[in-house]
């Protein structure tokens, strides 16, 4: 570990010599992961992109790789299907994992790789970092974040940055 890569600590996540407040999943950290178990995924992920809503995120608040979310952008979460923990766009009938929300998560994503590319069904879709519905708040298994802290976070992760959690 070092200062370049994410920690998920008891405390919150540890990033560049700060430390961040996290929402987790509602069922805790877990090892043996599943879809729909509302567990955070323990293992050293990676930051593989990052997605955001060009309407509500201004684009020099984002990381210059970053790519915006589109009307018809979905995340399939459909273990039974060749697209499963992969984007895709409407219409697309096996999931309803919109990316671009009413509300204020998933204006700003950074996407890990937990089981993607080779997806295997059923083992859990789309670990997240997002925006948090409110402090202390639990996830389905994604982690999240104040906006502004997110922000942070987002314009300093690279493609390839370590996301440290351990059970």
């Amino acid at each position: 570990m070092n200062s370049a890569d994410l920690v998920l600590t008891p405390t919150g996540l540890r990033y560049q010599g700060r430390t961040f407040p996290v929402s987790r999943g509602r069922s805790g950290i877990r090892t043996d992961k599943r879809e729909g178990d509302g567990a955070t995924p323990a293992c050293t992920h990676r930051i593989i992109g990052t997605l955001y809503r060009p309407d509500r995120i201004a684009a020099s608040d984002a990381p210059p790789w970053a790519v915006p979310i589109g009307l018809q952008d979905r995340w399939c979460d459909a273990p039974d299907h060749p697209a499963y923990n992969h984007m895709v766009r409407e219409p697309f009938g096996k999931t309803d994992e919109r990316l671009r929300r009413a509300d204020p998560l998933y204006d700003i994503i950074l996407l890990t790789d937990w089981n993607w590319p080779m997806a295997i069904p059923y083992r859990g879709s789309a670990i997240f970092l997002h925006g948090w519905r409110r402090p202390g708040y639990p996830t389905a298994g994604c982690l999240a974040f104040r906006r502004d802290h997110l922000i942070w976070i987002a314009r300093r992760a690279n493609p390839g940055t370590r996301l440290i959690i351990r059970p």
